[in-house]
């Protein structure tokens, strides 16, 4: 599939390798170009007004970050999912985040709660707007953090080896979910859970959230092909 499709805005002299790279990057992780997809040159340098060589390096750093790989006679591609990227993410990412609200649940500050509550309002707000982008954004921003909100620099960085991951696999994930209302919505047992303190409940709310998204995006995957997933038709 041709990147043509995909909209694109130019890109402005800045540095210039640094606008390309969070240009693609966003685009990626917001699922509006998706796994599978091929990154063709010429297509992208012309969307972006720039040349091939930015091209190039922004290129090389989204292969080390896992979001691209070359793959001989195809060229540039966004790195296919498998059913396993997605199982370890979701496993792993469960851990982190259950790890990050006990500690926030033993601190005990009010204030974390209101902070929660505060994010809810504005993607439901966005929900209700039908603003699918935004809500995507703001349910990212309500992980994020709680993985700030714990206060753990270590688990912080743990979290930021996988959250442009984490970030597109949501973004797929909220495509699928045509009630963007409800994807608002499933936040608000979690933030009840913490304001109250009650752990075992809020360990097995996030859980719950966490692996019914992943059944969600396992719904994408063609068993008997082996095929990566691709987040729909676009």
């Amino acid at each position: 599939m041709s990147t043509k499709s995909v909209l694109l805005q130019h890109v402005e002299n800045k540095p210039l390798r640094e606008k390309i790279l969070d240009t693609l990057r966003e685009a990626i992780v917001s699922g509006d170009i998706k796994p599978g997809q091929a990154l063709l040159e010429n297509d992208l340098a012309a969307q972006l007004g720039v040349s091939r060589a930015p091209l190039r390096e922004a290129f090389q750093i989204l292969s080390h970050e896992g979001l691209v790989e070359t793959i001989p006679y195809k060229g540039t591609v966004v790195r296919n999912l498998t059913r396993q990227d997605i199982e370890e993410l979701y496993t792993l990412r469960c851990v982190l985040e259950q790890f990050a609200i006990r500690r926030i649940i033993v601190a005990g500050k009010p204030e974390d709660s209101t902070t929660l509550r505060a994010i809810f309002d504005e993607m439901l707000a966005a929900a209700v707007n039908g603003n699918l982008k935004e809500v995507n954004l703001i349910d990212r921003r309500f992980h994020d953090t709680l993985i700030d909100l714990s206060q753990h620099h270590l688990l912080a960085q743990t979290w930021s080896m996988v959250t442009l991951r984490v970030r597109q696999v949501m973004a797929l994930r909220n495509r699928r979910n045509s009630d963007l209302r409800q994807i608002a919505y499933n936040h608000v047992p979690i933030i009840e859970a913490i304001a109250s303190g009650n752990e075992p409940e809020a360990m097995d709310l996030i859980e719950k959230h966490v692996v019914s998204s992943l059944d969600l995006i396992v719904e994408l995957w063609d068993d008997s092909t082996n095929q990566a997933v691709t987040g729909g038709t676009p």
